[in-house]
């Protein structure tokens, strides 16, 4: 393996998805070499600000400038608020003595690939979703090392290198886990398994709508294990017979949420998606209705493949639930099927393969 940088800054922050991913490079790093210097670059608003310190690495913070896509007050603000940000991002390579510059996309992204180019610090762009941001769309012109998670997009010099995971995602053995898995939920070994999720705030759409239908999966021998997001949980019903439909907050161990579950309903964030093609998992995804449409682009891979399904926000209805979900979940046949398809998509490495643009970043470096 050739030598690493010493230092690293790597930039990025706001949401889980660009975060997470963050996070996931920062300890493949570490793992390589225990003594590099790994420097985060977010906001003080961010969930960064929270998991950054959290996971044991140093965060600086840098304004947070937005980039407006249309005429605004914000647009008139935007040399002054970029000036600022550039200049903190600056100071943070320089005290870090980064020798490579990483961005994820998002608001922190373009003031460190900026000042990266000023300083002359190779830049790595690692691109999440399937339709690239402003940011990534900018680093991608100042670099030779662009990875994005997706085959289908779209990105100046790019290769794929796949979404970089958690380890307990990436390593995960869903047969081997799954009776564990069962007991932490409270779930029963003798009935298929459906996950809903909404992600971490939760998805009131799908709340709802299965909601309305907990007594029809019991009767049909589907057992559920429906993460509503926090301050969203419902009471199900008593349970009389049949299989257990078990209402949770959030989940800490989403690796035996995944463990135990046979077919997910989900959004399809970048994340979400490759967590569950990473893992072989068939899913039903839900795009959120919102933003710039990007994640129904996410799920294009996987449902081409045939290990997803894909059904509007709208369409998310008891009804859809009884005509599509249940046939579904009692159809091991299909299920596996879609699972193997899943898989055929998925990437484990991503975390490694993102290191190894890092290094190759690294070495060119050096050679300047």
């Amino acid at each position: 393996m050739s030598t690493g940088p010493a230092s690293v800054l790597l930039a990025g922050g706001g949401t889980a998805g660009h975060v997470s991913p963050l996070l996931a490079l920062a300890d493949c790093l570490r793992r390589r070499d225990p003594d590099v210097t790994i420097t985060a670059l977010g906001t003080q608003e961010g969930l960064e600000a929270r998991l950054v310190p959290a996971r044991g690495y140093d965060l600086r913070t840098i304004p947070k400038v937005p980039l407006p896509r249309r005429p605004s007050a914000d647009l008139l603000r935007l040399p002054g608020n970029l000036r600022a940000a550039v200049d903190a991002a600056a100071q943070a390579i320089e005290e870090s003595g980064a020798q490579v510059v990483v961005g994820f996309g998002g608001y922190v992204s373009s003031p460190a690939y900026l000042a990266a180019r000023r300083r002359g610090i190779p830049i790595v762009v690692h691109e999440q979703n399937a339709r690239p941001g402003i940011a990534n769309r900018l680093g991608a012109r100042l670099s030779r090392h662009v990875g994005t998670t997706f085959r289908s997009t779209e990105l100046h010099g790019a290769s794929v290198v796949g979404m970089p995971l958690r380890r307990e995602v990436a390593l995960l053995d869903r047969a081997a886990r799954r009776s564990e898995a069962l007991a932490h939920f409270g779930l029963e070994e003798n009935w298929p398994t459906l996950l809903v999720t909404g992600g971490s705030l939760g998805a009131q759409r799908l709340n709802a709508a299965f909601e309305e239908r907990v007594d029809a999966l019991r009767s049909a021998g589907v057992q559920v294990l429906h993460i509503t997001g926090a301050g969203k949980e419902f009471v199900p019903g008593s349970q009389v017979s049949g299989p257990p439909y078990a209402v949770v907050p959030y989940a800490d161990r989403m690796e035996l949420a995944y463990a135990a579950a046979d077919l997910v309903v989900a959004r399809a964030g970048a994340n979400t998606v490759c967590e569950l093609t990473a893992v072989g998992l068939p899913a039903v995804y839900v795009p959120l209705p919102i933003g710039n449409g990007e994640q129904r682009f996410n799920a294009a891979d996987v449902i081409a493949a045939g290990g997803g399904r894909l059904v509007e926000d709208a369409a998310l209805t008891p009804a859809y639930i009884d005509s599509e979900i249940i046939p579904l979940m009692r159809s091991g046949e299909t299920l596996h099927r879609m699972s193997e398809a899943a898989a055929s998509v998925g990437e484990r490495g991503g975390d490694e393969n993102l290191a190894d643009l890092v290094y190759a970043a690294a070495a060119e470096g050096a050679k300047r």
